[in-house]
């Protein structure tokens, strides 16, 4: 595994290059987000996919979240978002809320849950949003520990327990850690908590009266 140190506040373009050109090419990267390391590969890609769930030896059934550069790249490789998801989106986009919305035809099994849905958020962290914008499309952020093991925020736990099973680790320093993403299910009409996190049910209540 290959470890290259970034400054979180003005990261330097070559690592993030470097990052994105794994990802494209298959590989497994660690990088880090608004609240944990999370794993990266591209979601397009079977193979690459295969290896994180064979990586973290993950359930075939707990399906694998992405990250976004922005609103806009979701909208294009993912799809048009309902509106609920919409109105979610512009009032904690960046941030740890995950919107399950239809996943796109060319997505691999393993990102795509029951009833043909996928999780996706734009995190509030510089770093990975800028390692999107360089794949050129989301990435899979699943967290980067061996599943049954606790997240973490240290990218030296990453490396002592995945380095020799993935590709690349961008390394910004302990991410902000806190709790997880909530995730939101809005494909059906009406807003479902899949799970409690970051961000809680009244406010998100509050922003869809707000805007209803």
């Amino acid at each position: 595994m290959r470890r290259v140190f970034v400054d979180p506040g003005a990261p330097q373009r070559d690592a993030i290059e470097e990052a994105a050109t794994w990802i494209r090419d298959a590989g497994i990267v660690a990088i880090p987000t608004d609240t944990l390391y999370g794993l990266a590969v591209d979601p397009f890609s079977r193979a690459a996919v295969a290896r994180v769930f064979e990586v973290k030896g993950r359930p075939a059934d707990r399906t694998l979240p992405l990250v976004a550069a922005s609103l806009a790249q979701v909208e294009a490789h993912l799809g048009k978002l309902p509106p609920l998801a919409a109105r979610l989106a512009g009032r904690f986009w960046p941030g740890p809320l995950t919107l399950l919305v239809p996943a796109a035809p060319a997505l691999a099994g393993g990102v795509v849950g029951p009833g043909g849905r996928v999780g996706v958020r734009v995190p509030a962290h510089a770093v990975a949003r800028s390692v999107c914008a360089a794949a050129g499309q989301p990435v899979t952020a699943t967290s980067a520990n061996v599943s049954g093991a606790p997240a973490t925020a240290d990218p030296d736990v990453v490396e002592r327990t995945l380095g020799t099973a993935i590709d690349f680790l961008l390394d910004t320093g302990r991410t902000p850690g806190g709790p997880p993403s909530t995730i939101v299910d809005v494909t059906e009409g009406a807003i479902r908590v899949i799970r409690p996190g970051a961000i809680g049910l009244d406010e998100i209540q509050a922003c869809l009266q707000h805007n209803g």
